[in-house]
């Protein structure tokens, strides 16, 4: 029986997926174990689940990178690329298979992704929108405004590999949310429904990733 696959978890708030995470490794759902969530805000509540279900936590924060830049585009870019590189060196001590990021509320460069790539580490994103649609920030209250604005009917979550190019790493699971016809569903009922659906596709999505490197491995 081979081992579980290591799995290093990036947060920034509250952790809600991280939980349901967290709960389907408890009851032996999903064939992983989670060497360390980490997140970039201090007070992420998802550290603290993390703690209470006893698994290793690291907190990295941008700020300090940036107050030794000075503050142009260039020092800004170079504070982000140092952070990145550090933020590789923190994972790979780990010696993670898969690193699974969960509202990491940070856009990772090359200087990040590159090392991983080299170390065969996976990296996976959960973005609550269809591929292609409302890449990067807000994706859920932009597409709520879309959607008032009557130019969509749809959109969704998915789970997708981590590239460079914000949000357009290869999907491996997508789930559709229509809006509700005749209903003028406000956008905190409509966060909280795709709230929902992305506890499912997280756990669908990881355990997929999951079975894809246990085979690679066999």
């Amino acid at each position: 029986m081979p081992s579980p696959i290591r799995a290093t978890v990036l947060i920034s708030g509250n952790g809600s997926n991280l939980q349901a995470v967290i709960d389907n490794v408890a009851e032996g759902k999903l064939d992983t174990t989670l060497v360390r969530v980490l997140s970039n805000r201090k007070d992420a509540f998802g550290l603290e689940r993390a703690r209470k279900a006893n698994i290793p936590t690291l907190y990295h924060n941008l700020v300090k990178y940036k107050k030794q830049h000075p503050a142009t585009p260039e020092g800004v870019q170079a504070a982000r690329e140092e952070y990145d590189a550090e933020l590789a060196r923190l994972i790979l001590a780990d010696s993670p298979e898969l690193v699974v990021c969960l509202g990491f509320m940070h856009i990772l460069s090359p200087q990040f992704l590159e090392p991983l790539e080299k170390a065969h580490v996976r990296i996976i994103n959960l973005h609550p929108a269809l591929p292609g649609q409302f890449n990067g920030v807000n994706a859920i209250e932009r597409a709520h405004a879309a959607w008032i604005e009557g130019r969509i009917d749809k959109t969704g979550v998915m789970i997708h590999d981590v590239i460079s190019e914000v949000d357009m790493g290869k999907p491996i699971l997508v789930k559709e949310i229509p809006f509700q016809k005749g209903r003028d569903e406000d956008l905190e009922a409509f966060e909280t429904r795709v709230h929902e659906t992305e506890w499912g596709t997280v756990i669908e999505g990881v355990g997929m990733v999951l079975k894809e490197l246990q085979a690679q491995k066999q």
